[in-house]
């Protein structure tokens, strides 16, 4: 392998958003050994950022799924918004199905309602976890907005209209399956989006061009790396178009089994280095 990828949550990182010493350790070990490695992520650049400087690695990153891809040194490559249509259809579809939204532009996070996404947070947390008291599930839901910087605003419509503002993704929120169905219903293929996930709380809309799989291949091809030569990591939907087109598409033990099904080769849970275990495997 020459070049490896990964995603963040659910991957990278562990339940409390953080990289292991483990895998900040086998990270290392890969690019000692002359591999290139790169993250792949839904995140912004900003909170991808953040958890490879606490462990001290520079890694080129691929964010917002493949809308943006940022050099080590954080200067930005590629640029894939949405069309502004899109985005106001997307809007509408959250707004009349009262399910939570965030829009990621390239003037920051804007949210509608922060004390409602907490809300619906704390009754995924507590109803996955009801050995855990609610102080603990709050502290922990408080790392979403300890990870983004959010911008509160009930102005979309008018945060659309203006020229200025570029739509690099949505994101969509809710707990019951059949409103997020509902939201994502209405958009066909000819609508210029590709609707992914990396939760089954969630939606995420990005443009077509914007996915892990075409930046991934578009980033090895300019390093001069065979995707055969290339080993990714995920553990959902939003990772697959990488998983895909890889020599080596590994699924985490905690993977959706959609993605476990789709992967060659498999390793353990993020909360178990599974990261570090992929790596020294092919070490």
């Amino acid at each position: 392998m020459k070049l490896i990828a990964t995603d963040l949550d659910g991957t990278l990182l562990n339940e409390n958003g953080e990289i292991s010493i483990e895998n900040a350790t086998a990270i290392k070990k890969a690019i000692d050994a002359g591999i290139q490695v790169v993250v792949a992520t839904g995140r912004s650049y900003s909170a991808a950022n953040k958890p490879l400087q606490q462990v001290g690695l520079n890694c080129p990153i691929i964010c917002l799924n493949g809308a943006n891809v940022y050099t080590e040194n954080g200067e930005r490559l590629s640029n894939i918004p949405l069309s502004k249509s899109i985005s106001k259809k997307i809007l509408h579809q959250c707004q009349v199905n009262n399910t939570y939204f965030e829009l990621y532009t390239n003037q920051g996070i804007y949210s509608p309602d922060r004390a409602k996404f907490m809300d619906v947070l704390l009754n995924i947390m507590l109803s996955a976890n009801p050995d855990i008291t609610r102080e603990e599930v709050e502290e922990r839901a408080a790392l979403r907005f300890q990870e983004e910087e959010f911008k509160i605003t009930d102005d979309f419509e008018g945060l659309l209209a203006d020229e200025n503002i570029e739509v690099f993704k949505a994101l969509a929120f809710c707990l019951e399956a059949d409103t997020l169905e509902k939201v994502k219903t209405p958009f066909t293929d000819a609508d210029n989006v590709v609707i992914t996930s990396s939760g089954f709380d969630n939606l995420e809309f990005n443009h077509p061009e914007a996915q892990k799989g075409i930046a991934l291949s578009i980033f090895a091809a300019e390093k001069g790396i065979a995707l055969k030569d290339t080993m990714a990591l995920g553990d959902n939907y939003n990772d697959l178009s990488m998983l895909k087109i890889v020599g080596r598409g590994v699924a985490m033990g905690n993977a959706e089994e959609g993605i476990k099904a789709t992967c060659d080769y498999h390793t353990v849970t993020n909360n178990e280095h599974g990261v570090a275990k992929a790596i020294e495997a092919i070490l």
